[in-house]
């Protein structure tokens, strides 16, 4: 058997609607043209860092090995907890790719994946960063130089407002609220702590985000490559960084980011 392709997280593109592409080592699959039809994934055995590219035995944290999970950039503590960032300072792992991704502007932002969730990002990563999620609707609340700034803003407004995708609810048809996102944001502006509200914006409008998914299926169940090593079965769609199966099954890509596949699609669906 071919030693197959490291997975990515999904590409994503957007023009009102989500587009997804598989990244494998030939070139992407555009997965629209094999929504409807049947899908198969098949892991090989293989991993593979998704920093240093080392094949392992054992992958941490969304494809690191364990090298690069104390020491690579993409892996700092401040990846999870920006408040802790100290690009701004000239500080890090690597101080030239801290500059280049952490110190510049982000913004601080509300999402609706059938909850209010506050988030924070890089501005040139809007709205990739909410379809990863799964967000069907977003709204910048704030707009900062450098991520720790961010970070602060996170962390005060977390007294408040979830931070982490309720994935289950996610995986659902959710309809975009408005109301919410704007009710949610009234209420961040009103208790932000002082020295940071000049960072807040009013005017900013939500963005609607619509995902590729034929049904949605009335239970799910998430599966891994490490116990289902062949994932096939008549593909519902996509929506943040799962593959929606029409039986019930949902697989996480990013989550196995570094697992090499052999992916089989079927003719694509006329």
């Amino acid at each position: 058997m071919s030693d197959g392709s490291p997975l990515r997280k999904m590409l994503a593109g957007f023009d009102g609607s989500v587009t997804y592409a598989l990244p494998l080592a030939d070139g992407p699959i555009e997965l629209a043209p094999y929504i409807g039809g049947s899908f198969t994934l098949r892991a090989t055995g293989v991993l593979s860092c998704v920093s240093c590219g080392r094949r392992v035995k054992k992958l941490f944290a969304q494809g690191f090995c364990y090298p690069c999970l104390q020491n690579a950039p993409e892996a700092a503590e401040c990846i999870v907890r920006p408040e802790l960032c100290r690009a701004h300072l000239g500080e890090g792992r690597d101080p030239d790719w801290e500059r280049d991704h952490h110190f510049t502007e982000h913004v601080v932002y509300l999402s609706y994946t059938g909850g209010i969730k506050v988030g924070i990002t890089r501005s040139t990563q809007v709205p990739v960063r909410w379809i990863d999620q799964g967000a069907v609707g977003a709204l910048v609340i704030a707009r900062v130089p450098y991520r720790q700034l961010a970070g602060l803003i996170e962390v005060d407004l977390k007294r408040i407002f979830a931070d982490r995708t309720n994935w289950r609810a996610m995986l659902k048809l959710v309809p975009t609220d408005h109301g919410a996102l704007f009710e949610a944001r009234q209420k961040a502006q009103a208790i932000l702590r002082e020295d940071l509200q000049q960072y807040l914006l009013t005017d900013e409008q939500p963005l609607d985000i619509h995902y590729p998914v034929l049904a949605y299926p009335p239970k799910v169940a998430s599966v891994s490559l490490e116990k289902v090593p062949v994932l096939s079965g008549k593909l519902l769609g996509a929506k943040g960084q799962y593959l929606l199966f029409e039986d019930g099954r949902v697989f996480n890509v990013r989550n196995h980011s570094g697992f090499h596949v052999l992916v089989d699609p079927m003719n694509p669906v006329v």
